[in-house]
Parts: C-alpha cells; sequence; structure tokens
C-alpha cells in the first residue's frame, strides 16, 4: 500500500458521514475502512521489517551507510589517540626519526560532535514526549 494514500483514507472517515444514509450503514462502512487502513499499516510495517532484515544481513562493513559512518569516527579515534602519539615514540625508541604526523583534532572533533549531537538530539526529542 502506498504511504501516500493512507491520509486519503483517514479523510474519508469524515466524508462517509454525509455519503451514507443511515447510522448503521455508517458504522459499517467506517468499519470496513478502519480495518482495511489497519490492514494497509499492517503491510507497510511488514514490508519495513523485511527491508530492515536485507540490510542487517552481510558482514560488518556491508551492511549499510551507518556502519561505514561508524568505521571511519571509530578508525580517525584509533588514528588521533592511539597511532598518531604512540608510532612517533616507538620509532624514537626504535632510534629511527619520524616527521610529525598530521592531526585531525579539528575535523575530527566536529565529525564526533555531530554524531553524538545528533543522538542528544534523539534523546532530548524522546524526553519530550515526540515519537
Amino acid at each position: 500500500m502506498n504511504p501516500i494514500l493512507l491520509p486519503i483514507l483517514e479523510g474519508a472517515k469524515a466524508i462517509i458521514g454525509n455519503l451514507v444514509a443511515g447510522k448503521v450503514k455508517k458504522e459499517e462502512a467506517e468499519a470496513q475502512l478502519e480495518l482495511f487502513i489497519a490492514t494497509a499499516n499492517q503491510q507497510l510495517l511488514l514490508g519495513q521489517q523485511e527491508i530492515n532484515k536485507i540490510e542487517a544481513q552481510g558482514d560488518l562493513f556491508r551492511a549499510g551507510w551507518r556502519p561505514f559512518i561508524g568505521w571511519v569516527c571509530g578508525a580517525a579515534m584509533c588514528y588521533q589517540f592511539i597511532v598518531r602519539p604512540i608510532l612517533p615514540w616507538a620509532a624514537t625508541w626504535a632510534g629511527a626519526t619520524v616527521p610529525p604526523m598530521p592531526g585531525l583534532e579539528d575535523v575530527l572533533w566536529e565529525l564526533m560532535f555531530g554524531m553524538l549531537g545528533l543522538g542528544g538530539l534523539r534523546t532530548y526529542e524522546k524526553a519530550r514526549g515526540h515519537k
């Protein structure tokens, strides 16, 4: 069922009262329309559930764009806070010299705060009662 039709069907409930003569026929028609709308909503939810199952299949790197963003952010944080400080130290300890490695301070913090900010906004919305 096309999700665009659902608001139209909801609006049809108001029109039924004007088109159907008699209270019994009106209630019967409204009940049938309610059942049709509920069935359409259920089909939409089942379709979305199937899409979610398909997207969740596969390995960690091919499951969609969200894991990709997570892996990129995780790799950037690993480089910034583990590799960048330890590699020059280890090279110096081994007797070699390493030129200064580029940092990701500005870009990484913007990325991290952006990702965490979106999560915080969703938490704020949920606390305010939005669905």
